[in-house]
Order: C-alpha cells, then structure tokens, then sequence
C-alpha cells in the first residue's frame, strides 16, 4: 500500500509507553505522523466524540490504544468504523493477551470492533511491558526501595521490550503482508519477580530483593504508597495470573512480524541501569 507514504498516519495515545515510540519511529522513517492525545496539537478524546473525525481527516493508517473504559469496546466500534468510512486503509490495536472472566465471557471487545470496522486489521497482543520497571513510578520506586513487592508468587511471565511492541507497529502500519494478522508478543524467555529483582540488583551493584506478598498484604502495600483502590484490585488480578502461570507462554509474534528474536530482559536492564534511575 502506498497510501502510508503519502497520507497521514495516525498514532493515538502518542504519548503514551508504546504510542510515542510508534510515533518518533514513524517520523524518523520520513512518515507524516498525526499524534494526538487529549492536550496535544491533534487533540483527541475517547470521551469526546466530536474530536475524532478531525484527527481522522485524510488519514491512511492508525495506531489506535483503547480508553480502558468498561465502554471500550463500544467507543472502538464506532471509531473503528467511522475511520475505515472515511477512507482509513489500515487499523493496528494496540490490546492484550488473551483473557476471560470466570464465566467466560470475552472481555476483549475492542478486537472485534477492529476486525469487523471494514478496514485491513492487525492486532498486537503483548506480554507485560519490560519499560513499566522503569516508566511507572510505583514499579520504578520499588525497585529504587530494594523490594519487589508483588503478589505474584513464583509465577513467571515473558515480559516484553516496548521497543519491540513499537517496531511491529511500524511494520504493521507501514508493510504489506501483516493485515489480518494477531501478534503474541513476549521476550525471549520466562523469568520471576526474584529473576527481575536479581537482574536489576546486578546491573546496579544493588541490594533488591523480591518480596511474595498476599492480595491483601499487597493491598495494604500499595496504599501506603498512595494507589487508588481499584487499581490495586486489578493488580491483584494480574497479578494473581503470573502466579498461577497463566501466561507462562513465548510468543513468536517478534520473529512472525520482524525476522528477527525478541529483545532479551537482560539487555533492557543494562541500558536502563546506566541512566541511574534505579540508584534513587
């Protein structure tokens, strides 16, 4: 398709962990980039819907993240079907691993919305980002601390480069060959909360420990360091989910979309500890 050299691309959430690399990527390939959020220069809000066919206009592909919203999915069928009317050719959702509740019920409607709007759909279902030990400050400020307290057990999970998560999205975007396509995305291999602590601890020349804690201990944990209730609830979940290895699995969607390996953890932690941001 030609029309990504000549047309707008559209990247939502631009600045968010993986919309701003798509976005900076996308740039540096020479790509007219729309970036918008809800202050930027391309405003656009899940909850305003009279901010989505402007940053629609003219464009030739989107990057599109959800708005996380029990409506998400509702929201996404509409834009996703408004954008393909408007003549957008490519739609890549940012969306998870495969999840339901205990009754079954699919909790990702966001992929159907994409995959019936009419327009070329590719989806990217991603591991947990290997960059939230750096770029969210409660993750970070555990490790800063020297413990690791999650409710996570043993468990283990193929934590994900968000540099790869980007690098997909462009290739989805801006490539034939990827429509259609639903890309499991992880690291090389499975590592734990003590194989992530002891990772950072020997990076840094550091004491960090990991610290197994009940839901409620967790609970209790996380708002003394200020999380709003809810949100620790669903960390409880997540992480309730590594601890029962839900999601102990590599993905081969890095090797499927780019030819090449994953990004090891190993390799993130060394360039990440010499910035100095786990020293505190």
């Amino acid at each position: 398709m030609t029309t990504t050299k000549t047309r707008p691309l559209l990247v939502l959430g631009s600045t968010g962990k993986t919309g701003r690399r798509v976005a900076a990527r996308l740039r540096e390939r020479g790509h007219d980039v729309r970036a918008a959020s809800r202050r930027g220069a391309a405003r656009f809000d899940w909850n305003d819907e009279n901010t989505w066919e402007p940053v629609l206009d003219g464009v030739g592909a989107a990057y599109l993240v959800d708005s996380m919203q029990s409506d998400a999915g509702e929201s996404m069928s509409r834009f996703a079907k408004l954008a393909a009317a408007r003549g957008v050719e490519r739609l890549v959702l940012l969306s998870h691993r495969d999840w339901v509740v205990p009754e079954g019920e699919e909790k990702l409607p966001t992929e159907r919305a994409v995959r019936e709007s009419g327009a070329e759909w590719t989806i990217l279902k991603p591991a947990w980002f290997t960059q939230n030990f750096s770029e969210d400050p409660f993750f970070r400020g555990q490790l800063v601390d020297g413990e690791v307290v999650w409710s996570a057990g043993a468990g283990t999970e193929p934590f994900v480069d968000v540099d790869d998560i980007a690098d997909v999205a462009v290739a989805a975007l801006t490539e034939d060959g990827h429509a259609g396509e639903a890309y499991e995305l992880s690291g090389p291999r499975l590592l734990s909360l003590g194989e992530v602590a002891d990772e950072v601890a020997r990076a840094t020349g550091r004491d960090i420990t990991y610290r197994p804690a009940s839901p409620e201990e967790f609970a209790a944990h996380a708002a003394r360091h200020g999380l709003p209730e809810d949100f620790t609830g669903l960390l409880n979940m997540l992480f309730g989910w590594i601890a029962e290895n839900r999601f102990a699995t590599l993905g081969d969607g890095v090797r499927r979309a780019l030819g090449r390996e994953p990004r090891d953890f190993a390799d993130y932690v060394r360039a990440t500890a010499v910035t100095g941001i786990w020293q505190g």
